[in-house]
C-alpha cells in the first residue's frame, strides 16, 4: 500500500466521455445510500471505460483553483469532483509519478489492484459520518481505495482492519472482497473513495465476513 499526505484541497464534477468510453449517466445527487446513523455515502462522479492504462495503476490525486480548470486538464482516466465543502479536485487512474499540468498534486494512492472486464466504471464516492457511523458488510466488483480529509476511516476485512487517516491516501482490496467501512476517529469522517469495478456487474453487493 502507498501512503502520501493531504498537500492541498479542492475539486469538480463528473466528466465527458471521451475515444473508447461510453458516457455513464450522472450520478445521483439524492439521499445517501446509507441508511440514518449509518456512514452517508454519496456518489460525485462515475464515467465507463473499455480499456484501462497499461502497466501498475495508482490513482493521482489533484487540487485546482476552479472546477473548470480540473476539467480542462482531465484526461481520458480522469474524473472532476466536488465534494460537499466545495473543494475542487481531479482524480486520475495511471501510472505512479505522474503529473498535471497547472494541478497542486496532493496524494498517490496505489498499487490498485486490477480486475478483468469488458467495461469499467470508474467512480468517486464521498463518504460521511459520526464517530460509529458505519456501512453495512458489502463486497464491490473490483478494487477501492480511501483519501480521508477529516475523522478517521477504518475499513474491516477478511485480513483484519486497515485504518486510514486525515492526509493518508490506501489502497483497499480487490474484487469481491467482503468489507465494513466505519468511521472510527473522534472527529466526523469526510473521505474521498476511488472505485474501479466491472461495469457490467451490481456496484455493490451484500457479503459477511467470516
Amino acid at each position: 500500500m502507498f501512503r502520501s499526505f493531504l498537500a492541498a484541497a479542492l475539486s469538480g464534477a463528473a466528466l465527458a466521455a471521451c475515444a473508447h468510453e461510453s458516457p455513464a449517466p450522472a450520478p445521483s445527487t439524492a439521499t445517501p445510500v446509507h441508511a440514518a446513523g449509518s456512514l452517508a455515502i454519496k456518489p460525485l462522479a462515475e464515467r465507463k471505460v473499455a480499456q484501462l492504462p497499461e502497466g501498475t495503476l495508482f490513482w493521482r490525486i489533484d487540487a485546482f483553483p476552479s472546477l473548470e480548470d480540473a476539467k480542462a486538464a482531465a484526461g481520458p482516466h480522469a474524473l472532476a469532483v466536488a465534494d460537499a465543502r466545495g473543494k475542487a479536485w481531479l482524480f486520475t487512474l495511471g501510472p505512479a509519478g505522474g503529473r498535471t499540468p497547472g494541478a497542486d498534486k496532493v496524494a498517490e494512492v496505489g498499487p490498485i489492484a486490477r480486475v478483468a472486464a469488458a467495461e469499467y466504471l470508474l467512480r468517486i464516492n464521498e463518504a460521511t459520518g459520526a464517530p460509529g457511523a458505519k456501512t453495512p458488510v458489502h463486497s464491490h466488483p473490483g478494487s477501492e481505495a480511501f483519501y480521508v480529509l477529516s475523522g478517521e476511516q477504518s475499513i474491516r476485512g477478511a485480513q483484519g482492519v486497515l485504518k486510514v487517516r486525515p492526509g493518508m491516501g490506501e489502497a483497499g482490496n480487490g474484487a469481491d472482497q467482503a468489507m465494513e467501512v466505519s468511521s472510527s476517529g473522534a472527529e466526523p469522517l469526510h473521505a474521498l473513495v476511488m472505485f474501479v469495478v466491472d461495469a457490467a456487474r451490481p456496484f455493490s453487493t451484500p457479503a459477511k465476513l467470516p
